[in-house]
């Protein structure tokens, strides 16, 4: 094959020296294995480095040069991380360890004085070259090992939301609901959540956390009788107090399960378990906590239950409009709720009505 048609697959080596006697020995030492650049300054070098960035293997650079010193070549390659990812020799005839230490701190690689012994010099740029290269192999096969972990990662909190679902369903079902019942509340609740981080400091994980943690406020039913759960009119009095043990009930399963009672996870799960039917002046239960004694999250589930079943047919009402349903919430028709968080549903109805729409 013609020589001129084949891609030149050398390294390419940066020397960087005002003197050329001292770029052409430098450059005849490593010709063979280098596809060479040459400047005469810094600020030709820098030039140089703009234009082939991390292409360059290895710098060799002159601290002492007109127009632009070696310094102000390491100061730029700081500047853009450029000195992370191309090692940098400093070869200088200053015999001054000030200088050397600056050259360290700016990110030099090592140091070689003039005049220097060639071999020594072959086998340090090599041993620099090659250190660089083991770095940027170990960093790509970092970055692969984490995409594979932050996939595998993805795929555990699917199938954990699938399972976290499926067991909520299968509830919302005992209980004669739509199994659509599930995404709506997961949805509502962050839809209010993330109008709420205007007031309160929540992260986008934390967010993700509580949304997937809405799902099982009424674990708890599963362990009510079918004969109050299932009961077409108006509980009793002692009816309604067996199923307002759900929320306690629910919170008991949960600590049956075999997971870290005080990661976070597990807290928004207890918290919107066991109170989502707390109420702002203190009148909901099961603890009667007021106003912010209740975590945001446990609030937001409540609000975000109550307008899901405003909204929704049940065998002892008709639906609510979405107007009536948010006017109902708003006015205490449905017990009081945190006014921060009415102010947060007044702001998002419009966009709750379009995600309820979706999601019939």
């Amino acid at each position: 094959m013609d020589s001129k048609l084949t891609p030149n697959k050398k390294k390419k080596m940066l020397i960087v020296d005002d003197v050329e006697i001292n770029r052409i020995i430098l450059r005849d030492l490593h010709e063979d294995n280098y596809e060479v650049l040459e400047a005469e300054n810094g600020k030709v070098a820098i030039d140089l480095l703009e234009q082939y960035g991390d292409k360059i293997s290895i710098v060799l650079l002159d601290l002492v040069m007109p127009v632009m010193d070696g310094f102000e070549v390491l100061v730029y390659m700081n500047s853009n991380s450029l000195i992370q990812r191309v090692p940098v020799i400093v070869v200088s005839g200053e015999n001054d360890e000030k200088k050397s230490l600056v050259s360290y701190e700016l990110g030099a690689s090592d140091l070689i004085s003039k005049p220097f012994n060639a071999d020594i010099v072959v086998r340090r740029v090599t041993n620099v070259v090659d250190l660089y290269a083991y770095k940027k192999g170990l960093e790509h096969r970092i970055e692969n090992q984490v995409k594979i972990l932050e996939r595998q990662a993805e795929r555990l909190k699917q199938s954990n939301q699938f399972v976290i679902d499926a067991l909520s369903t299968a509830v919302e079902f005992r209980d004669c609901e739509s199994g659509q019942h599930i995404k709506r509340i997961r949805l509502l609740t962050k839809i209010i959540l993330e109008a709420a981080r205007e007031y309160y400091p929540l992260t986008n994980e934390q967010i993700e956390f509580i949304v997937s943690a809405s799902a099982m406020h009424d674990i708890g039913k599963i362990a009510i009788p079918d004969v109050i759960l299932l009961k077409p009119g108006r509980l009793t009095a002692e009816e309604f107090e067996i199923m307002k043990t759900h929320t306690t009930r629910g919170c008991e399963l949960l600590k049956t399960l075999d997971y870290p009672q005080g990661d976070e996870y597990f807290k928004y799960c207890y918290d919107v378990c066991r109170h989502h039917h707390e109420r702002w002046d203190g009148k909901g239960y099961p603890d009667g906590l007021v106003g912010d004694e209740n975590a945001v999250w446990a609030q937001a589930t409540a609000i975000a239950d109550v307008y899901d079943a405003l909204v929704s047919e049940r065998v002892y009402k008709s639906a609510y409009s979405h107007d009536d349903a948010v006017r109902m919430i708003v006015n205490g028709e449905c017990g009081q709720f945190n006014p921060v968080l009415l102010k947060c549903l007044l702001k998002v109805k419009d966009d709750i009505y379009k995600m309820t729409q979706e999601h019939k």
